[in-house]
């Protein structure tokens, strides 16, 4: 009980920019993952477990209505991280663990959202004369642990130019990544030019890749599992997508994110 206790007076630190605390945050959220998951296995080994039983529906008649329309669903707003951390007390304090779990995730994804817009904020307005559009901006938390947060931007000419940039997991492309730095993936010298390559940006590992279709891609990992992806469309070769990357300062990204 310390121990979560400790999570939630943590709170203060929010206060501070959140980008510099990525270390932190990262042993915060692994160190609170470790505590609830024994509190809650502890209490449902003692207690008595249930069983639920599927029953196996029909697929709807022939004649059930397609639906035309609908107002969708709208955004909201990220988790309130302090709320989420005073939920997770009063839970904790009344021994519902269930709910006590489910509100300190809600606070470490809401922690996630504020460090996405934060590494934002920290990108560049401009690329290679390509200009940021925020309408694109993506910042997603599936699950907390930076494993599953994706942030994304978009800077583009407005025309058929475009760069892509996205820190995080990236599941076009690691499977290639994981192949090729586990040295399962081999290119074949044959005198033609590869669409795969290993080079270096800013000193870290890097994998660049060309598609006719898709056009340049450029992946640098960082950390276990997450990366930085650049997709680059109708660039002119691969010395502007290397120019391009390396706009980005990709030590202070590993550092705002917790990873060495």
């Amino acid at each position: 009980m310390k121990s979560i206790l400790f999570l939630f007076g943590a709170s203060f630190l929010l206060q501070l920019p959140q980008v510099s605390h990525g270390q932190f945050l990262k042993k915060l959220k692994e160190k609170a993952n470790s505590v609830v998951n024994k509190v809650v296995d502890n209490k449902t080994s003692s207690g008595t477990q249930s069983t639920n039983t599927t029953e196996s529906q029909g697929q709807g008649s022939a004649n059930k209505p397609i639906n035309k329309g609908g107002a969708g669903l709208k955004n909201t707003a990220p988790p309130d991280v302090n709320a989420a951390m005073d939920d997770a007390t009063k839970s904790f304090s009344n021994n519902n663990y269930s709910d006590a779990r489910y509100s300190v995730q809600q606070a470490l994804v809401g922690i996630e959202i504020q460090l996405g817009h934060e590494l934002l904020k920290s990108l560049p307005d401009n690329v290679d004369g390509l200009a940021k559009d925020t309408t694109q901006d993506e910042v997603v938390s599936t699950q907390w642990g930076w494993n599953n947060m994706t942030i994304q931007r978009v800077y583009s000419d407005r025309k058929d130019k475009q760069c892509t940039i996205t820190i995080g997991n990236n599941i076009l492309y690691a499977g290639l990544a994981n192949a090729y730095f586990g040295n399962a993936y081999t290119v074949e010298s044959s005198g033609k030019d590869p669409n795969v390559k290993q080079v270096k940006v800013q000193g870290n590992k890097a994998i660049i890749t060309y598609d006719e279709s898709k056009g340049y891609g450029l992946i640098v990992p960082i950390g276990q599992s997450s990366m930085i992806v650049w997709e680059c469309v109708n660039f002119t070769n691969e010395d502007e997508v290397m120019n391009t990357a390396n706009v980005f300062k990709i030590d202070n990204i590993k550092k705002s994110l917790g990873e060495k």
